[in-house]
This record gives structure tokens, sequence and C-alpha cells, in this order.
């Protein structure tokens, strides 16, 4: 039977920065950038796992201002993911961002500019990103958590 994983991605943003972590690629074992991103977990809602995928990764506790929308992608790494974007918004240009994820390398501001040249996890990264630049977010309630 066929199951996808389903993700939940945190497109982070400050002013004209987003927020993308450094990491190895465990099927490619290169080093790449993403947001912060993860797994669902059980008894999770997927608001909640965003928030704690980007506390584990950034240091950041943050809660999501609007749901981006659903990505379906089968990746090169033959698995099926459905990753759920939701959009985080921050004022502060100092907060500290200290990885407490041991595959997280660092956590670092880029402008979009910046994005577009480096070496990024999947193409999703930055269909999230221009999709935040140029869609409205969707409201939390848009997702029913039971």
């Amino acid at each position: 039977m066929h199951k996808p994983h389903v993700t939940v991605a945190a497109i982070v943003k400050n002013k004209q920065q987003f927020l993308l972590v450094k990491e190895r690629d465990k099927f490619t074992k290169r080093i790449c950038y993403n947001q912060p991103a993860g797994h669902l977990e059980e008894k999770e809602t997927l608001a909640q796992a965003a928030s704690r995928e980007l506390l584990e990764e950034t240091g950041l506790s943050l809660k999501p201002s609007g749901f981006l929308g659903v990505y379906n992608l089968h990746a090169a790494n033959g698995v099926h993911y459905l990753r759920f974007c939701f959009l985080f918004e921050t004022t502060s240009e100092t907060a500290v961002l200290e990885p407490k994820d041991s595959d997280i390398i660092s956590a670092n501001w880029h402008s979009y500019e910046q994005i577009k040249d480096l070496p990024l996890r999947s193409h999703l990264v930055l269909k999230c990103i221009q999709d935040s630049l140029n869609k409205a977010p969707l409201s939390l309630d848009t997702i029913y958590d039971d």
C-alpha cells in the first residue's frame, strides 16, 4: 500500500529575508539548504509540527501566521512527500539562531536573490518562497485538526 510521507515546512520571513537551514542531504550526502522542515509526529497538529520543527532546527519559538499550501513531491530519492507549508513572520532581527537538531549545520537569513544561487534540498524550497511572495496565505482554520 502506498503511503506518502507527511511533512511540514516553516517559511519564515523577516522583512525581505528568509530563514533557511544548512544541512547534509541524507540521500545525496551533499550540503544543501532547506526551510526548517520535518515529519509530522503522532498526535500533533500540522501547525504544531511546523512550530516544533522550527524550534528544533533554529531555536526560534514562533506560531504560524498563515497556511501557504500543500505541495506534492515525488522526490529523486523515490519517496513521495506531501509537504504542508506554514508562514511565520518575525520582526526580531537579533534573535539568536541555535539549532538543537544535530543534523542542522546552521540557520541563517538569506535574501530571495541569494537563495536562487544556493544548492537547495529540492525545488520546493524556492517554490514555497516564491508562493509566499506572490500568494496571500490562507487562514490557519483552513486545516481542520481533530
